[in-house]
């Protein structure tokens, strides 16, 4: 098929720009944006739709801007997609994709929700997990191209916070370091005192390189934390400082904006409420800081990592607070009724059993945070929600340059005015 030039007129939930070809079907085009008018190459047609390559952007659209990384062009990093566009236009594309699923998937009259912006659109990101690929001479650890699944050797990362750059910059010539294997990534992270780590995860037998990633970072006068996590086992500390590890355990990406999700949900939970259920609690912010309230809450879990994390913390708190380590789903049908249930999944949604247990006994107040609007709007269906019981919507950019978003749904248990 010939070259032929299209205009995007939107951006698609997985980021992608839409337009259409000459004989109407809709064509997803990577890294493009609304307006842009662009020559394609590389199409390829399935049925109802088709994928194509922009071979040159003929004139940008007015959301359009230069990307700050170059790995965003150069290598085509799959890190983030939407770093061409201005944070104006991110914003609108990403409250314009859950709106679009709760109106066309959750069959909900509701407009776009608006969007909390994130405070810092670049060097937000706590945590940069790193692959390594190949073996010998020919290893290369990076980050993955967008396009496939090879890995590119990273330079800088934009998007993560500036020491976790620095500590990148010294430790990168120190990657024979590294455990043999076809599974081994390197996680940097900062943690929220400031602390930083390396966390080496996987590997073939024994690994003995701790001391010497250490010693490089210590020449460029950082003193990480290194830790090993072997394939299948527990992380333990290596060289470096004395820390939890619980700093490395749960990764909170973007803290800011992840504390003021929190505190979303905290707002909209009544002080009055006395029985709370907090599903899918990872270590259990938002059920400590409501038990604190006077709640009694029971947070579920299935990472036991967590939920001895979160004991500990209301035990030497004193809170009451019962945490339960199993899945939601053979569990959840049990611990109900409560008067209030946050639930935060992950981006598969709730199960359908979950789903089914929560509509025989909806509580005043479910509050859902979701990281998809399309297994939200599903969710809300099979929860047999209607507008009318929608409180709230609220987007939250934890994400910026990506074209994730983060969704809070609050509902009331009984049918609101119409």
């Amino acid at each position: 098929m010939a070259d032929l030039t299209i205009t995007i007129e939107r951006l698609a939930a997985g980021g992608d720009g839409v337009g259409h070809l000459e004989d109407g079907l809709t064509v997803f085009v990577p890294r493009t944006a609304p307006g842009d008018r662009v020559r394609l190459g590389d199409v390829v047609r399935h049925r109802r739709h088709a994928f194509a390559r922009a071979v040159e952007i003929v004139a940008p659209g007015t959301g359009r801007v230069t990307p700050r990384c170059a790995h965003f062009a150069g290598e085509g990093c799959g890190g983030c997609q939407w770093q061409h566009l201005s944070a104006e236009e991110q914003a609108g594309a990403k409250a314009r994709i859950v709106g679009d699923a709760l109106r066309r998937i959750g069959r909900l009259d509701l407009p776009d929700p608006v969007v909390t912006p994130s405070p810092s659109s670049f060097g937000y990101r706590g945590t940069v997990t790193l692959t390594a690929q190949g073996r010998g001479a020919r290893r290369v650890v990076g980050l993955h191209r967008g396009a496939d699944a090879t890995v590119f050797a990273l330079d800088r990362c934009e998007i993560a916070r500036e020491p976790l750059n620095e500590l990148w910059s010294a430790v990168r010539g120190w990657m024979g370091a590294l455990p043999q294997g076809d599974d081994v990534r390197l996680a940097l992270r900062v943690a929220g005192e400031g602390g930083l780590h390396l966390v080496v995860k996987g590997g073939e037998g024994a690994w003995g390189g701790a001391a010497a990633l250490a010693g490089a970072a210590a020449a460029g006068g950082l003193r990480p934390t290194v830790w090993w996590q072997p394939t299948g086992g527990a992380v333990r500390r290596m060289a470096g400082p004395e820390a939890d590890a619980s700093a490395v355990a749960f990764e909170q990406v973007n803290a800011d904006v992840a504390s003021a999700l929190r505190d979303a949900v905290l707002a909209v939970v009544p002080d009055v409420t006395a029985r709370v259920l907090d599903l899918y609690a990872g270590v259990g912010e938002v059920g400590l800081a409501l038990a604190a309230r006077g709640a009694l809450v029971v947070t579920v879990e299935v990472d036991g990592r967590a939920v001895r994390w979160t004991q500990a913390r209301a035990a030497a708190l004193g809170l009451r607070l019962r945490a339960v380590a199993a899945k939601v789903e053979d569990v959840v049908a049990g611990l109900l009724p409560a008067d209030a249930i946050v639930a935060n999944p992950p981006r598969t949604g709730l199960e359908a059993s979950v789903c089914e247990a929560l509509r025989a006994a909806l509580p005043r107040t479910l509050v859902y945070v979701s990281c998809d609007p399309a297994t939200l709007a599903r969710d809300l269906v099979r929860l047999g929600v209607t507008a009318g019981r929608i409180r709230a919507v609220r987007a939250f950019d934890m994400f910026p340059q990506t074209s994730h978003v983060e969704t809070l749904v609050v509902l009331d248990g009984e049918e609101g005015p119409a």
